[in-house]
């Protein structure tokens, strides 16, 4: 018996990609976009709370969750074409983004190519390029895993043959003890070595001191465009953060327009395990407030046309 249910899956490019989804159709689309290395199961507890108010999508990245695993990869650019694809195929023409980690990059670039398909932004635990590796880690002990991590050899034995990133990096950065049910889901798309290169692949991506170039100049330019960006913004920032701290946070919300910021207390990376009920709640209230707000436009725009 599986221990997660099995989700819908859409053909996408080569492969598949699996999905959650709730809420109304006629409703505007939440797309929901994790990180490494979790899934759309990351959401389960918050897409709930905000179907009320939206078409709640939350696909499971390629090489992820109960997607397919193509042979390709697994580059930034690669989850960019896959996701492209997703949400072509699901005919999604505008949406609210809300992302963590790894989901963050993908969401700052679509919104930086595509900036009228955002309806607006709910982000956390963000990717960001950084200048050093001080920058991207406070602590020694966490950057030397990291460093470790995109070491030839070494990395590929920590994370294909001992599995860190599910066995060490997921509980390590999450406040709250996972159970045994909720560790089987995590662990269920990556039983071995090959299965696991999706979650090596991703700590070799991260824009740090200038590598790898491509990546770092694609998110250079992607944080340019939300720095000028308009549409609303919701920021959930946690004490003390894993890739983000509460001050960090702050000084990137006040460089933004039209952001807010929402502390939730204690919590490291994975913020969605750890404060389900105030971030799916929080998402609602913005989504209905921004539809409310687009409505009193519509309708005071149709009284203007009347009166002409």
């Amino acid at each position: 018996m599986r221990p997660d249910v099995s989700l819908p899956l859409r053909p996408v490019l080569d492969s598949e990609m699996a999905y959650r989804e709730a809420g109304r159709t006629d409703a505007p689309v939440a797309l929901f976009l994790h990180g490494n290395p979790t899934s759309s199961y990351i959401w389960r507890n918050i897409i709930p709370l905000v179907a009320d108010v939206a078409h709640c999508i939350a696909p499971d990245l390629i090489g992820f969750g109960q997607s397919g695993k193509p042979d390709i990869a697994y580059r930034f650019e690669d989850h960019v074409r896959y996701l492209d694809a997703f949400i072509s195929e699901a005919e999604i023409g505008s949406a609210y983004l809300v992302a963590q980690d790894w989901g963050t990059a993908l969401a700052f670039h679509l919104a930086a190519r595509r900036p009228d398909f955002v309806r607006g932004l709910a982000f956390m635990e963000f990717t960001r390029p950084v200048a050093t590796w001080e920058e991207f880690l406070r602590d020694k002990a966490e950057r030397e895993i990291f460093r470790r991590f995109r070491t030839p050899g070494e990395g590929e034995k920590l994370i294909l043959e001992d599995n860190a990133f599910i066995e060490g990096v997921l509980p390590g950065a999450t406040v709250r003890q996972f159970s045994e049910e909720e560790m089987a889901v995590y662990r269920a798309p990556f039983m071995t070595p090959q299965s696991r290169r999706p979650t090596w692949r991703f700590p070799n991506e991260l824009p740090i001191a200038g590598e790898p170039a491509d990546v770092y100049a694609t998110l250079e330019r992607a944080h340019e465009a939300l720095s000028a960006s308009r549409y609303p913004k919701l920021l959930f920032a946690a004490e003390p953060g894993g890739l983000v701290s509460p001050a960090v946070a702050e000084e990137f919300a006040l460089r933004l327009h039209n952001c807010r910021l929402v502390k939730l207390g204690p919590g490291l990376h994975y913020l969605q395990e750890d404060h389900p009920e105030i971030i799916g709640e929080t998402v609602a209230a913005f989504i209905a407030e921004i539809e409310a707000e687009s409505f009193g436009r519509l309708q005071a725009a149709d009284l203007g046309s009347a009166r002409i």
